[in-house]
């Protein structure tokens, strides 16, 4: 099984997700007029899960494919069904959504809320999904000048799809960036120092990823509208470089695109 979560998950619809979260928001508007704005993170998620009914902390989720494994942490799982992050920011953002989203989409679960704790009232919003896993493995695959950078007996194109197709697209690009780094070693050795150059002066060492000695990697998640620009900011960047080039995984839900882009 790919998606492991640490705790009995039942799907809840919005009628149901909307009484749970109801009563969280509740209890969450009265710690914070009790306890003001300024504690941190895991201090509230604490104390308003001492004060809802079946509700559990820190629940884990665990990815596995092969011998790649990623482990993540939900904080609050309310009623078995109703997902909630609570932070402490000085304002909710895209990242926070993102984070709740890839939860979502791990557990199978539609509806999930965020809380942030630090400002001067709850800032608070839903987080909706109603796509399955069927949809995000329903991906066209595409190559751009793709010159695999994996040994023959275990090229990466595949492998990546393979991890797709068991887990699906539309996740954190965070877990398919690991995911890519641990087919070649693990962060510990893809992670290295390059120097950078304006001309001739050298402007310092910068760390990237690499898949092997000359070619670093790139795994993103843009929509179709930012390829371009992208492409052309990879360009710039090997051109302050040494190295040959850049190996490029784009994952969308509808595509998968390998480009290889050579200095």
């Amino acid at each position: 099984m790919p998606v492991k979560v640490n705790a009995v998950v039942r799907h809840r619809n919005q009628d149901e997700f909307a009484q749970i979260a109801y009563k969280v928001m509740e209890h969450a508007f009265a710690v914070h007029n009790e306890m003001g704005r300024f504690f941190d993170e895991d201090i509230y998620r604490d104390e308003v899960a001492g004060r809802v009914a079946n509700a559990r902390t820190e629940v884990g989720i665990e990815v596995q494919f092969e011998n790649f494994r990623k482990l993540y942490s939900m904080d609050l799982l309310v009623a078995d069904g109703g997902v909630f992050e609570l932070k402490t920011v000085s304002a909710l953002g895209p990242q926070h959504r993102s984070q709740l989203l890839n939860y979502l989409l791990l557990t199978g679960l539609s509806h999930g809320k965020l809380i942030n704790f630090q400002t001067e009232k709850v800032e608070h919003e839903f987080v909706n999904t109603h796509l399955k896993l069927s949809d995000r493995t329903a991906f066209e695959i595409v190559q751009r000048n793709w010159c695999d950078p994996g040994p023959p007996t275990r090229p990466l194109l595949p492998w990546v799809v393979g991890l797709l197709r068991d887990i699906g697209a539309g996740l954190d690009v965070h877990l398919y960036e690991a995911a890519v780094s641990h087919v070649f070693g693990g962060e510990d050795v893809v992670i290295q120092e390059i120097d950078v150059y304006s001309g001739p002066r050298h402007l310092g060492r910068q760390k990237v990823r690499l898949t092997g000695p000359g070619w670093c990697f790139k795994v993103t998640t843009l929509d179709e509208a930012d390829l371009a620009r992208f492409e052309e900011h990879i360009r710039r960047f090997l051109d302050h470089t040494n190295l040959n080039g850049a190996h490029w995984i784009n994952i969308t839900r509808d595509q998968v695109t390998f480009s290889t882009i050579e200095s």
